[in-house]
C-alpha cells in the first residue's frame, strides 16, 4: 500500500469506477435503494466518453455540421453554403462544447441527489474487495461489498499511424482539430468511422473511407446497408475497400497512405477509426484476480458478473455492443443482481441500434436475411419517406422504413430504417416487437398526419399485399 494512503479503508456496499453511462447509473441504481456508495473518476470531467469525447459530441457536432453546412436546405429552399466561407472551426465546436458541459454538470447533481460519495483520482485494486484512489487530495482506500467496473474504453492506435503528428487524430482528439481541413481520410468503417466521415463530408471536405471488409456496417440489413452506401457516395464520400492501410507517409500538404492494394491517397489529416480497448491497464486487475482479455476488455456472465462473483463490470469495458443505452441497462443490471432487488431482473430481448450518419440509420430485430438463415418464413414491407407528406416537407427523398414480418401470423420480426428521425421511429417497431405485436397494431393505429410515423401502417400494408402474393 502506498505510504500516503490514509489507514482506515472507508467502507460502502458499492464501489464504482466510472462515471460514464453505466458507472452513474448502476451507482444511482444501488444508492436509490439505499446502498451506500463511492464512485471513482480519474478524468477532470464526469460523464465518461459519452458526454467528453463520444455519444453526445460526436451527435452535436453531426447537428452542427448539418446547420452550419445548411445541408438540409440544399435542394429544398434552393440553398446553398459552405462552412469554410463563413465558420471556423470555433463556430464548429462551440455547441458541442456546450452540451458536454451541460451532461457533465447532470451527472453531478444526479451523484449528489442520490448522495453518492465521489473520489477524483485513479484507482487500483490492493485485493477483490478494496481499491486505492490516488488523486490530488493524496490516496483513499475505499471497500466495498460489491465493485462495479465501467472504466469504460479508448480509441484503439494502430501502429502504422503517426500519432502525435499535427493532423492525424482518433475519435477522442479529434475533437481538438485547430482548422477545417480541405480533405480527410477515415481509417475504419464501422459505426465511429461512418459517423464522422458523413459530418465531415457535408461540410464539404473531400473524405476518403478506407475499409478492409466489403461492405459497411456487416450487422445492418442488407438493403439498409446498401442505400447507405449509396447516399454517403452522393454526399462525396470516397469509397477504398476492400482494402487496408499498410503505411502512412507526412508530405508537405499532409499524409500520403499507401494501400494494401498499393493505391496511394494523399490527405490533409487522417482519422482513425479501428475500433476502441477496453481501459483496464491501470486497474492492477491481477490484485483483484481478474484479468483483460481480447484489447483488454473483461468477459462477463449474463449477469455481469466477473470471474469475481462480487465484482461485476458493464458498459464499453465489456464490449459489444458499447452503446450508452445498453451500458446503462446492463449496470442496473447487474446492481439489482447484487442486491437482490426486486426492479429489474433482465435486458430486453430486443436492442435498438442508432447510427447517426447523414442520414440517420435505425434497427432493431431480425434483419431479412438473419431470420431466412434461421429458417423462419417472413415477409417484407416498405414504406418510402418521398410518398410520406411529411417526407415531402421536410425533402426527404431517399428515407425508407423497412419492416420484416413472420408470414403465418404478421408479428413483427424486425424493423430498419434509413432517414430523418430514424433513432427516434425505431421505437415504434420496438416496442411492437417487446409486445409482441405486428401488422393488426399498425392497421388499427391512428397516427398523427402528417407524420413519419404514418409509414408503419403503409409499410404494413405493402407487406400484407405481398403475403397475398406470396412475394418477400
Amino acid at each position: 500500500m502506498s505510504a500516503t494512503v490514509k489507514a482506515d479503508a472507508k467502507k460502502y456496499d458499492l464501489v464504482v469506477i466510472g462515471s460514464g453511462p453505466a458507472g452513474e447509473k448502476g451507482a444511482a441504481q444501488a444508492a436509490y435503494f439505499g446502498k451506500r456508495v463511492a464512485l471513482v473518476e480519474r478524468q477532470p470531467h464526469l460523464g465518461g466518453a459519452a458526454a467528453n469525447t463520444g455519444t453526445l459530441p460526436s451527435k452535436t457536432l453531426r447537428e452542427t455540421s448539418l446547420y452550419l453546412s445548411g445541408f438540409r436546405q440544399r435542394g429544398l429552399y434552393g440553398i446553398e453554403a459552405n462552412l469554410r466561407e463563413r465558420a471556423s472551426v470555433r463556430d464548429f465546436l462551440r455547441r458541442e462544447q456546450t452540451v458536454a458541459e451541460t451532461e457533465r454538470a447532470r451527472v453531478a447533481r444526479n451523484l449528489e441527489a442520490h448522495r453518492i460519495d465521489l473520489y477524483r483520482g485513479r484507482a487500483r485494486f490492493l485485493d477483490p474487495h478494496r481499491v486505492e484512489v490516488t488523486g490530488g487530495d493524496g490516496s483513499h482506500v475505499l471497500a466495498g461489498e460489491f465493485l462495479l467496473i465501467a472504466t469504460g474504453s479508448s480509441p484503439h492506435r494502430p501502429g502504422e499511424f503517426p500519432f502525435g503528428s499535427k493532423g492525424v487524430f482518433d475519435s477522442d482528439t479529434i475533437l481538438g482539430i485547430e482548422a477545417i481541413p480541405a480533405s480527410m481520410a477515415v481509417a475504419g468503417g464501422g459505426v465511429i468511422g461512418c459517423e464522422y466521415a458523413c459530418m465531415f463530408a457535408a461540410l464539404g471536405i473531400r473524405v476518403t473511407l478506407i475499409e478492409a471488409r466489403d461492405r459497411l456496417l456487416s450487422f445492418l440489413d442488407d438493403e439498409i446497408a446498401t442505400a447507405l452506401t449509396e447516399r454517403m457516395a452522393a454526399l462525396g464520400i470516397e469509397f477504398r475497400m476492400p482494402d487496408a492501410v499498410e503505411r502512412v507517409d507526412p508530405v508537405a500538404a499532409g499524409y500520403r497512405i499507401v494501400l494494401a492494394s498499393q493505391a496511394v491517397v494523399e490527405v490533409e489529416t487522417i482519422l482513425v477509426a479501428s475500433g476502441r480497448s477496453g481501459n483496464t491497464g491501470d486497474l492492477d486487475l491481477a490484485a483483484a484476480g481478474l484479468q483483460g482479455g481480447k484489447r483488454d476488455l473483461l468477459e462477463v456472465d449474463d449477469r455481469y458478473r466477473t470471474r469475481v462473483p462480487h465484482i461485476y463490470a458493464a458498459g464499453d469495458v465489456i464490449g459489444f455492443p458499447a452503446l450508452a443505452s445498453t451500458s446503462m441497462e446492463q449496470a442496473r443490471l447487474a446492481m439489482c443482481d447484487a442486491f437482490h432487488l426486486v426492479y429489474k431482473s433482465a435486458l430486453a430481448p430486443i436492442l435498438p441500434y442508432g447510427i447517426y450518419t447523414i442520414p440517420e440509420v435505425s434497427a432493431a430485430g431480425e434483419t431479412e436475411a438473419g431470420a431466412k438463415d434461421k429458417g423462419l418464413d417472413v415477409v417484407v414491407g416498405r414504406a418510402a419517406f418521398r410518398s410520406n407528406a411529411r417526407g415531402q416537407i421536410i425533402g426527404d427523398e431517399h428515407g425508407v422504413l423497412k419492416l420484416v414480418f413472420r408470414r403465418d401470423d404478421m408479428r413483427l420480426a424486425g424493423t430498419h430504417i434509413i432517414g430523418e428521425q430514424a433513432s427516434e421511429l425505431i421505437h415504434i417497431g420496438l416496442t411492437a416487437m417487446l409486445a409482441g405485436q405486428g401488422a393488426d397494431l399498425f392497421i388499427q393505429t391512428c397516427y398523427n398526419y402528417p407524420t413519419l410515423s404514418e409509414t408503419y401502417k403503409y409499410a404494413t400494408y405493402d407487406a400484407m399485399g405481398r403475403r397475398q402474393r406470396r412475394e418477400s
